[in-house]
């Protein structure tokens, strides 16, 4: 009876907790601008408040980051990994580089070779191994021009 509790105990952790290695599939697409990361990570009905940005869904998902990604190479690294049955949260530190000239990208006038460096938070929910609520806090969010001079921004959305 005991070992019956068990496997039933650990098939519902297996349902809900993401292990590392997959987080860091998830990760590891996002840096390389896989769109369909999204599609096997995120819940089609998922909510992101990201500052004061909602996004909705997975579509909402894949247009945002469509849209940085025309403009800006994107890097994010995770410092600290941390998680239980139902959330996982991470410290992160994503670098973005302009690779071209975007007088309306998302963080607004940029030229190419500037970048922007974002320090926060991230905490997901997480229902069978899709991320279903998604909050993210800042910690900073700097520019750095071409002359090398860095400012801090405060949240961009």
């Amino acid at each position: 009876m005991q070992i019956a509790r068990w496997l039933e105990s650990y098939s519902f952790q297996k349902e809900t907790n993401m292990e590392r290695k997959v987080f860091d599939d998830y990760i590891k697409r996002f840096n390389e601008r896989d769109a369909t990361a999204f599609e096997d990570y995120i819940d089609p009905n998922a909510k992101v408040l990201n500052g004061t940005l909602q996004i909705n869904g997975m579509q909402g998902m894949k247009d945002h980051y469509a849209r940085i990604w025309k403009t800006f190479s994107e890097e994010l690294h995770v410092e600290r990994f941390v998680s239980d049955e139902h959330t996982l949260a991470i410290q992160m530190w994503t670098h973005f580089t302009a690779m071209r000239d975007d007088d309306d990208s998302v963080f607004g006038k940029v030229k190419a070779g500037e970048s922007f460096d974002y320090h926060g938070v991230i905490m997901y929910q997480i229902v069978k191994n899709k991320f279903t609520d998604l909050k993210v806090a800042y910690l900073s969010f700097s520019r750095t021009n071409l002359e090398g001079k860095t400012v801090e921004l405060g949240i961009p959305h």
